[in-house]
């Protein structure tokens, strides 16, 4: 069968529907109050309110396509499978159905006829072995069985187990589901993900949250079990296409289209390195600005910003010098307004972003060709008074040319050669190596930590920001609203739309505004309700197209009749002020364009 990105994307919506799941939107690429993860790597992370002590306002089975970015292996992407933006295909069971459901149904979407009608001989899986803290999960390799896959592979925790995502947090095995990729039609006898995992890739992961880690290091069986499962669209869509890679689908068809157009070039062996990481690059860029994301020197920006100019010196790689940026972005913004509502509103300021960002970064390639010059030049003036011909630049002037202008060796080599030098390719390539594992040691880092810290501290802050941004609408006007927001123990950082320099007086007015608030001792009201009615009721909001149908709005009201706050949210809050502390901003600035930072604590 062969169908489209578009058509899978219906296709599992509509299939866990007749599972009586509900429909919610995407979050945003950008966590929501998560201190300790750049971007959303998978649907877990919007939905941890829901794993222990909220309950979702739609039901306990959920499914949707959840936008994510992962960048950690940023200098790798172009290869056959791996993106920096991927869309999740993800069905969910909040303390509802377990194990035989979520792999019967998986099984049944994708081998029956009337959805995607892939032949199970294709088809592989993995399950958890085991480890001193659970046993082998027999329960899913039977399961398995009893749908006739036989291609069942047991492997440690380190490929079969997830979580947990903090020090204490539900986690539990998982089993993946592999499709076969090799040349030949259908699975060499005896090949196994364990023993041929290079020819098998991985299209779906269903996690089983059957235990709890506590404070202690012990894994607890949990009382409340939940199931997280999600599918790559992009490799699925690449499975029912056929095709060799995910850029050969309609996914990525239309962008390398343009890219040819603009170029004059063809996409083949000697071009496609560029196209894919071009292609690549400027899909993530448009979805991360779609997301409030704006480049910069720091966090979400900085990544965003590599990802441009990425884009852009891979296209001076292809010796084009026109600037090129927004038409690919057109395309990117036609291939999703439909799907994500935020791209459409926001095309205007998504190209204004990406045409700006190449202009800027034309000054930057040229002060790269000038150190480059330098470098040449000081070689002849080492000539001229040694006579001793030094022809190969050092690893680290040319890692320093990556490392401060993120400009790739190959080029730095290209114009070596022009120029009759040779450069240490082995030792930069070793600094290379080291560089990347610090990085993907800091993205572990990272992302290991990344459930947000729900403690009485941060829950008062949290409510803080409420009653803050209620003010802040109030003195700045209503074009004013969340852009972000950092919580940690010790203060909360918060971002807020709007492009002028809080004055002194305004920034006095919010915090007596909170501070009269907590003095009131109001109280907390949650109600859910209707998106549309929220919305008609003019209740604050932020990223409206992250929310589902169903709203809980969070009020902080006096004595029934003063509303000091009513703003649609899913994290804890204070059932009351009266034990919050005195709130205090210590600092107000610009954290990027059109978009202004309140760091404020709470003291005693």
């Amino acid at each position: 069968m062969q169908i489209s990105s578009l058509e899978i994307r219906q296709k599992f919506l509509d299939f866990f529907k007749t599972k009586d799941h509900k429909v919610i939107p995407s979050a945003s690429v950008v966590p929501d109050n998560d201190p300790t993860v750049l971007f959303n790597t998978a649907w877990m992370q919007p939905l941890v309110p829901y794993l222990l002590w909220e309950k979702h306002p739609l039901w306990k089975r959920l499914c949707d396509y959840q936008k994510c970015v992962r960048t950690w292996d940023i200098d790798d992407i172009w290869d056959n499978t791996h993106l920096t933006f991927f869309e999740m295909l993800w069905n969910w069971s909040l303390w509802d159905y377990f194990k035989k459901e979520s792999i019967s149904w998986s099984y049944e979407f994708l081998t029956d006829k009337k959805w995607l009608w892939i032949d199970i001989k294709k088809l592989a899986v993995t399950v958890f072995e085991w480890d001193e803290n659970a046993p082998k999960d027999e329960e899913s390799a039977e399961i398995w069985r009893s749908l006739w896959i036989k291609n069942i592979s047991y492997l440690w925790k380190k490929d079969n187990w997830w979580g947990p995502a903090g020090l204490t947090w539900p986690c539990g095995p998982d089993t993946e589901i592999f499709y076969w990729v090799w040349e030949t039609e259908f699975p060499t006898p005896g090949s196994t993900v364990w023993n041929d995992e290079k020819n098998w890739m991985e299209i779906w992961n269903n996690v089983f949250m059957e235990y709890i880690k506590d404070e202690n290091g012990n894994f607890l069986k949990a009382k409340m079990q939940n199931v997280d499962t999600g599918m790559w669209l992009e490799r699925i869509t690449r499975t029912l296409s056929w095709a060799t890679s995910v850029y050969e689908t309609d996914v990525f068809s239309w962008i390398i289209k343009e890219i040819e157009n603009t170029l004059n070039i063809r996409y083949n062996d000697e071009t496609k390195k560029s196209i894919r990481i071009i292609a690549d690059h400027i899909r993530t860029s448009v979805i991360m600005l779609s997301d409030w994301v704006i480049p910069s020197n720091v966090d979400q920006g900085y990544i965003l910003r590599r990802l441009l100019r990425r884009a852009i010196r891979e296209w001076h790689k292809l010796w084009a010098n026109k600037e090129f940026l927004s038409s690919i972005a057109n395309v990117v913004i036609e291939n999703f307004k439909d799907i994500y509502e935020n791209i459409k509103t926001k095309k205007s300021e998504i190209l204004e972003e990406i045409i700006k960002e190449e202009k800027s970064f034309g000054e930057t390639l040229e002060k790269w060709l000038k150190e480059f010059d330098k470098l040449v030049f000081w070689f002849q003036v080492a000539f001229e008074k040694t006579w001793k011909k030094i022809d190969t630049i050092s690893w680290d002037k040319a890692f320093k040319l990556y490392d401060t202008f993120w400009f790739p060796l190959e080029m730095t080599i290209e114009l070596a050669t022009e120029k009759n030098l040779k450069v240490d390719e082995e030792w930069f390539r070793e600094s290379f190596k080291r560089h990347q594992e610090l990085s993907r040691a800091w993205a572990s880092q990272k992302f290991a930590g990344w459930l947000a810290d729900h403690s009485e501290t941060t829950t008062m802050l949290h409510s803080a920001t409420h009653l803050m941004l209620a003010w802040l609408r109030k003195v700045l006007w209503d074009h004013v609203h969340q852009a972000g927001s950092n919580i940690t123990t010790e203060r909360l950082r918060f971002d807020f739309t709007h492009d002028e320099k809080v004055t002194p007086k305004q920034l006095k007015e919010v915090e007596d505004y909170v501070n009269e608030a907590i003095l009131d001792e109001t109280t907390r009201i949650l109600e859910e309700m209707p998106k549309q009615t929220a919305k008609d009721n003019w209740v604050e909001w932020s990223f409206w197209e992250k929310y589902p149908d169903i709203v809980k709005v969070y009020s902080f009201i006096w004595k029934s009749w003063t509303i000091y706050s009513k703003e649609l949210c899913w994290w804890p809050h204070v059932e009351e002020t009266k034990d919050m502390w005195v709130f205090k901003i210590v600092k107000e600035e610009a954290s990027s364009r059109w978009v202004r930072r309140i760091k404020a604590v709470l003291e005693k």
